[in-house]
């Protein structure tokens, strides 16, 4: 559940997860296929929560990697409830609103996922509930607790997304950004990304708040007013830093080298949330803490 300028909103995603090795063939769905994907993500929601039904869904009927969802201010969807803002039909009911591709199959640039993140075995389609504040956040708590675990999307809807997007697709499922986050949390976790999650789940749920990453050997990061501060070491200030033997600075640069793939690797992960990166170096005798304070 968000709280926008517009209300309180409920945001979710339906996931797709798809064959390995596979991508799909569009980027985003016609109109006549969008609104009929929409009307069965409507239908499937309301199995578990029947009260959905009295709020307006609004669908973006294109695929992201789950990064560009995952990010500060949800900006996927905020784009969403943007062009729901100008639909017309306001004030006249609940709306089932879709949206994908132009009548020329051009994908508009809100809906443009990023090259750079595609090829990923999970795709996801952002969608939003809106409405009369108390049902939202109704609906949102019902979600919450339905959809991770019973969350499969029905055969029909998932075969649909099948056919329309070109996908080879295992498994369709709905999942609120909070479960989708959840999700992510644990495939970061088995990809050794763990020390970083605290810093990302900072910047999605706590953006105001501070965290900090200071678990040697890892890179030492801060995250603060929006962007992480990472420290930049010459071997020297490494060797000082964490410890090591300054004589066997040489001997260990080996090391130093995997230390400084580790940090591309996490500056790469930061920015693929939308979490800008900035790069403090930290001279051999000075503080680090204090250097990332500055």
């Amino acid at each position: 559940m968000s709280n926008t300028e517009h209300g309180i909103t409920a945001l979710g995603v339906l996931a797709l997860e798809l064959v390995g090795g596979t991508t799909p063939i569009r980027a985003a769905l016609s109109p006549d296929q969008a609104g009929e994907l929409a009307e069965r993500i409507g239908r499937d929601l309301a199995q578990w929560v029947p009260e959905a039904r009295e709020l307006e869904l609004s669908f973006a009927a294109a695929h992201f990697d789950p990064a560009e969802v995952l990010r500060p201010g949800w900006p996927i969807h905020r784009r969403l409830e943007e062009l729901q803002a100008r639909a017309p039909g306001r004030n006249q009911g609940p709306r089932l609103l879709a949206f994908g591709a132009d009548a020329q199959g051009e994908v508009p640039l809100p809906f443009q996922a990023d090259p750079d993140l595609a090829g990923g075995s999970l795709r996801v389609l952002p969608f939003l509930l809106s409405g009369e504040t108390s049902t939202v956040s109704r609906v949102a708590d019902a979600l919450e607790e339905v959809l991770l675990a019973q969350g499969m999307a029905q055969a029909d809807t998932a075969l649909l997304a099948q056919e329309a997007f070109g996908a080879q697709i295992e498994h369709a499922r709905y999942l609120t950004v909070h479960d989708l986050t959840a999700m992510v949390s644990m495939q970061y976790d088995n990809q050794g990304l763990a020390p970083l999650w605290p810093l990302i789940e900072t910047a999605l749920l706590m953006p105001q708040a501070e965290e900090w990453l200071d678990e040697p050997p890892q890179p030492l990061l801060r995250y603060v007013d929006g962007e992480v501060r990472m420290a930049l070491f010459d071997p020297v200030g490494w060797c000082a830093h964490y410890g090591q033997d300054r004589n066997e600075c040489e001997r260990l640069r080996g090391v130093y080298e995997q230390y400084l793939a580790r940090q591309r690797q996490m500056a790469a992960v930061l920015e693929a949330h939308g979490i800008g990166v900035v790069f403090a170096h930290v001279t051999e005798n000075a503080d680090a803490r204090e250097a990332l304070r500055n």
